[in-house]
């Protein structure tokens, strides 16, 4: 699985490559460029001429480097230094005398009015370089290098100019994906050692454009002690289990799904025939029995029980004797699609969760029970999974979405650890934290998916393979990825807009096929 890492674990990966393995910072200085260049040469192979903006730091030197590969390999290359030659120091001091002395051309900028001027150099450029502002940004972005960042954006709107980013897009927050201020609109980005945190979150992943990770020869073995991870198709094969060719439903796990109410049925039955389709050997839905005679007509292969009920037609105190029984022999639980609101179910959600001995999945209308006091789920006996969306996870935490959105890893971990539940934080890039601190951002799913009843399958995914024996995290893990996929593949046969979760749960065997054949 592809690690990935925050600025300050990126630091700490500079420093100890440096001060315990004895590679000079020049040396992963010349390799970054060196690497960054031949991914400018692997995408724009026609690359005649190249504007190269360098601001004050190391990734200013980086940009250096680069145009004297990129001078050697026969481009046109002018660098923009955005600052005075004579405040450029340590190793892009280095570079910045090297490029000098192969007569590279250089425009020192120290002022917007000198940025202006340059505009004619730029347009006649074939790719833009934005060697400016690296991973360790932490204010907004203003003055010069605002300005540099405002030009970029626009000679490339206007011209339709390609923009490679070093390391990172200038103006992006490494650690969340957030934008100070304004940020560079890159098509590709090479990102040095790994991926950064912040290339995968959102607005971060649409501005980085396609990442390209450049080996600088940081030792692979300081990486692996890092707890982040991004989630591909690779990725998520390794984690897929092949069955026995002689198994039976009995050993393919029985989930109950605890869920529905008046106006929510459709939840109830999405999460049970998804966990089906997610191979699942038995699925039994505990629904109202005011209700149950519309559940045994809208499944099939799903089984159902009528569990007692509220006066409003929901599942209250009244079903937690019934609902233990039906626990008792399950390998899996999922709770709270279309569950319905109130105290009663509220009370409802907190025994089911006390008495369960089986490994359990929370969303929706559960998630919202949970809201009213979180610490209800220490009271488990087995391990949770909870699956909120942003809006969720804010009334768990207590804060506005807003600032769920503004950095949903550490939101994510913040529930986690307090919580000791693996917690899904659903959205664009998913989102899952682990209580140990281990977190993964997966990349599967499409904008399509942004409907209703998306999260209903998901559960249904997850529970399936809890009850299949993946242990938790890696059914979240794969559970997420299998459940992107298959918006994929919808979207790729029918349209992102216009997207249903159903669409999903028909795609979700041919998903599962593929990772097969994958691993």
């Amino acid at each position: 699985m592809d690690k990935i890492a925050t600025a300050e674990q990126m630091r700490e990966l500079d420093r100890r490559t440096i001060g315990e393995k004895g590679v000079a910072g020049l040396v992963l200085m010349e390799n970054a460029g060196r690497g960054a260049c031949e991914v400018i040469q692997e995408h724009f192979p026609e690359l005649r001429r190249a504007a190269v903006f360098a601001g004050k730091g190391n990734n200013g030197g980086d940009g250096l480097v680069i145009a004297r590969h990129l001078q050697n390999a026969g481009v046109e290359v002018t660098v923009l230094l955005l600052a005075g030659k004579d405040e450029i120091k340590g190793d892009a001091r280095t570079n910045l005398e090297a490029w000098l002395k192969m007569k590279g051309k250089l425009e020192p900028i120290e002022s917007e009015k000198r940025l202006a001027g340059q505009r004619t150099a730029i347009l006649h450029a074939d790719l833009l370089v934005d060697a400016i502002l690296g991973t360790g940004l932490n204010a907004e972005v203003q003055g010069l290098y605002r300005a540099a960042i405002e030009l970029i954006n626009q000679v490339s709107s206007k011209r339709n100019l390609p923009v490679l980013a070093v390391d990172i897009a200038s103006g992006l927050n490494a650690d969340t994906g957030q934008v100070m201020g304004v940020a560079v609109e890159a098509d590709v980005t090479a990102s040095f050692g790994l991926a950064k945190v912040g290339q995968l979150c959102f607005p971060g992943a649409a501005l980085s454009g396609r990442i390209e990770v450049i080996d600088i020869s940081i030792p692979p073995k300081l990486f692996e002690d890092l707890p982040y991870h991004a989630v591909t198709a690779a990725a998520a094969a390794e984690l897929f289990a092949h069955r026995p060719e002689d198994s039976h439903k009995g050993q393919n796990g029985h989930l109950l799904v605890l869920a529905g109410s008046p106006g929510k049925t459709g939840a109830a039955v999405m999460a049970g025939e998804s966990a089906l389709r997610s191979g699942a050997g038995l699925v039994t839905l505990g629904v109202p029995a005011s209700l149950h005679d519309l559940f045994e007509l809208k499944t099939l292969e799903v089984m159902t029980e009528p569990l007692p009920d509220t006066d409003r037609r929901t599942l209250g105190r009244a079903a937690v004797a019934r609902a233990k029984e039906l626990m008792a022999d399950k390998e899996a639980v999922a709770l709270g699609p279309g569950l319905g609101r109130g105290e009663e179910v509220t009370e409802f959600v907190r025994a089911v969760i006390a008495a369960s001995s089986a490994p359990m999945v929370i969303d929706a209308d559960g998630l919202n029970a949970v809201a009213t006091d979180p610490e209800m789920v220490k009271a488990r006996q087995a391990p949770i999974i909870v699956t909120p969306h942003p809006g969720e996870m804010g009334r768990l935490l207590k804060r506005p979405t807003v600032e769920v959105q503004a950095d949903r890893l550490s939101a994510a971990l913040e529930f986690a650890k307090s919580y000791g539940v693996i917690t899904v934080l659903k959205g664009a890039h998913t989102v899952i934290a682990t209580p140990e601190g281990q977190a993964f951002i997966v990349l599967s799913g499409n904008p399509g998916m942004a409907t209703a009843g998306m999260g209903d399958v998901l559960t249904g995914v997850i529970g399936s393979l809890l009850g299949q024996g993946y242990d938790p995290a890696r059914a979240a893990v794969l559970g997420v990825y299998v459940h992107g996929r298959a918006g994929d593949l919808a979207a790729k046969d029918l349209g992102e807009v216009g997207l249903i979760a159903s669409d999903l749960i028909q795609r979700l065997p041919r998903t599962l096929s593929e990772l097969k054949v994958e691993g």
